[in-house]
């Protein structure tokens, strides 16, 4: 035999052997015609890793749980629909007791009705959400009483909301992008009551009337008692690009942010996350808030930079604003490292409130709101150069945005023109 062919065929065995080779296709439909399955469970169960589910227009009753590598696609994110009307999840990517889970796609379905969340990913890498509608879930939520009965107990801090329409627990390097989140209790989550999340994904999306929390949210909470960890462990790394959050948190005072970045207990870390480029419009709370509410947490090191901010209201509680605000940065813990850029701000009180004993970065800014650009209430300083203010006198100047609060703004030189 020739070296040409023993290579040859060498090349082919190995090829062969791969997973991606061996991967198969199943279908389901409600009928199950054709040699379709008429349940998605049931085809996940029968599936083996690797192997892509498709799945025809109908609905299903089902609350599918998914502990194994495989692709779940809907033939239109209209038409396709799971019906978790009595279920705890619509979809259930389940890396808790499937460890080291990794590489699900999850496209083109409507999930909806569900008790907690319609798509929930715990313990998972690589994990893709797209192009599906997310709709109506969170049914268990008792509004008067901010509860969720039935929440699990390894979601340690989601009962006041049933973890929203999508949550990705403790997951990493995973994207949800390019889906319709509406009229859940919230949005998207990030949070780590169960492993670190890190790396993850939140692109395209349009977060819209979730009335009882935040569009998009990133949450450090405590830990789980199955992570054996006495300490948080960190919502960090993560990338909020691109979406529309819009009409968000409107049901009661102060009940959601357009983008929320949240420390909860002494210990936490949300950290060396970007929210880039996104347009944040008409929600409950500041277009993006970000919150340290005690001593020993770490809200360092986020970038807040590109978006197109409106119309968004008054933060409340211990960080409250005096009125509509685009940007309230409040740390009890100092939120060093905090870069505020690029951000086009209109009709808003306060476009940007920085409220935490460290200096911040706000510049390259179009702060064109209705009265303060920049409010510093911390013992920091706020570096303000080359902000645009409205008007080409600058910060106080006929026209322009101001300056105001006991703390230091340094805002000269100041931008001539719109960016």
């Amino acid at each position: 035999m020739s070296v040409k062919t023993t290579a040859f065929l060498s090349a082919w065995l190995i090829f062969a052997a791969s997973p991606s080779a061996l991967a198969a296709t199943l279908c389901v439909n409600p009928a199950g015609t054709g040699g379709c399955l008429t349940s998605i469970q049931a085809a996940v169960t029968a599936a083996a890793v690797h192997d892509t589910i498709q799945v025809a227009k109908g609905t299903y009753d089902e609350d599918v749980v998914i502990g194994k590598s495989l692709s779940l696609v809907g033939s239109n994110q209209s038409n396709t629909i799971i019906d978790a009307t009595g279920q705890a999840n619509g979809v259930y990517i389940d890396g808790i007791d499937n460890p080291g889970l990794r590489s699900v796609v999850v496209s083109g379905f409507s999930v909806r009705n569900a008790n907690l969340e319609g798509i929930l990913v715990a313990n998972a890498s690589s994990v893709t959400v797209s192009g599906n509608i997310v709709s109506d879930n969170d049914k268990a939520f008792v509004p008067t009483t901010e509860t969720c009965p039935g929440t699990p107990i390894f979601e340690t801090a989601e009962d006041f909301d049933c973890g929203e329409g999508i949550h990705l627990l403790g997951a990493d390097h995973s994207i949800v992008a390019n889906n319709l989140v509406e009229d859940n209790a919230g949005g998207i989550l990030i949070s780590d009551d169960t492993a670190r999340a890190d790396h993850n994904l939140v692109s395209g999306n349009t977060v819209r009337k979730n009335q009882f929390d935040c569009g998009i949210t990133l949450a450090s909470h405590p830990p789980a008692t199955l992570t054996g960890s006495s300490t948080p462990l960190g919502v960090t790394g993560n990338t909020i690009s691109g979406n529309l959050s819009t009409l968000n948190g409107l049901s009661v005072l102060g009940a959601g942010a357009g983008v929320g970045i949240f420390d909860s207990v002494p210990g936490t870390t949300a950290s060396g996350n970007v929210v880039i480029n996104n347009t944040i419009t008409y929600n409950g709370l500041p277009g993006i808030a970000m919150h340290s509410h005690t001593p020993g947490q770490n809200l360092k090191n986020n970038v807040l930079v590109g978006n197109t901010i409106s119309g968004n209201a008054a933060d409340t509680d211990d960080a409250a604003t005096s009125g509509p605000t685009g940007i309230n940065v409040f740390g009890v813990s100092a939120a060093s490292g905090t870069i505020i850029s690029g951000n086009t701000i209109t009709n808003e009180s306060l476009d940007v409130v920085v409220n935490t004993p460290t200096s911040a970065n706000v510049n390259l800014n179009n702060l064109i709101g209705k009265g303060i650009g920049v409010q510093n209430l911390s013992t920091g300083t706020v570096d303000a150069t080359q902000n645009w203010w409205g008007c080409s006198k600058g910060p106080g100047g006929s026209g322009c945005t101001t300056i105001s609060g006991p703390g230091t703004v340094l805002s000269t030189p100041f931008a001539g023109k719109k960016f």
